[in-house]
């Protein structure tokens, strides 16, 4: 059995921001080696997402709207997590979108279903952050 681990990063200049990371999780399935197997895609930072989903634009306004609806970020005073930070929202909006992702590989490639894609989701963005790649399998 193959074993594959890569780290992807990310610099989102805004605070929210969603981007397809599709192509760069098939350049890693790519170099893996792997035919049959298992995929993960997880965010490393706790308030920042990894999700399947449509690449379709007003989806994406949709999702930003939805979940300001849910945890909005103001005012910060309504989170006792934020007396250390100003991101309390930015921790819930992860929770609901989710940590990670795992899919299946046959035949080289990603097994998806209809217009699925491999998104990244930044909650409390302008810095640097990392996504892991694991890829096993033959």
């Amino acid at each position: 059995m193959k074993s594959y681990r890569q780290e992807l990063w990310f610099h989102v200049p805004h605070r929210r921001g969603f981007v397809n990371i599709t192509p760069q999780v098939e350049q890693c399935l790519a170099e893996s080696g792997v035919r049959e197997g298992l995929c993960l895609v997880n965010a490393m930072h706790i308030t920042a997402s990894v999700f399947i989903n449509d690449d379709e634009p007003g989806l994406h306004q949709d999702y930003e709207v939805w979940l300001e609806k849910l945890a909005p970020h103001e005012p910060v005073s309504q989170y006792r997590h934020n007396s250390y930070e100003d991101n309390a929202d930015a921790h819930m909006k992860r929770q609901v979108m989710g940590r990670e992702v795992v899919v299946a590989v046959t035949e080289g490639k990603l097994d998806f279903g209809p217009w699925e894609q491999i998104f990244y989701g930044e909650f409390d963005g302008r810095r640097k952050k990392r996504v892991l790649v694991k890829i096993i399998g033959d």
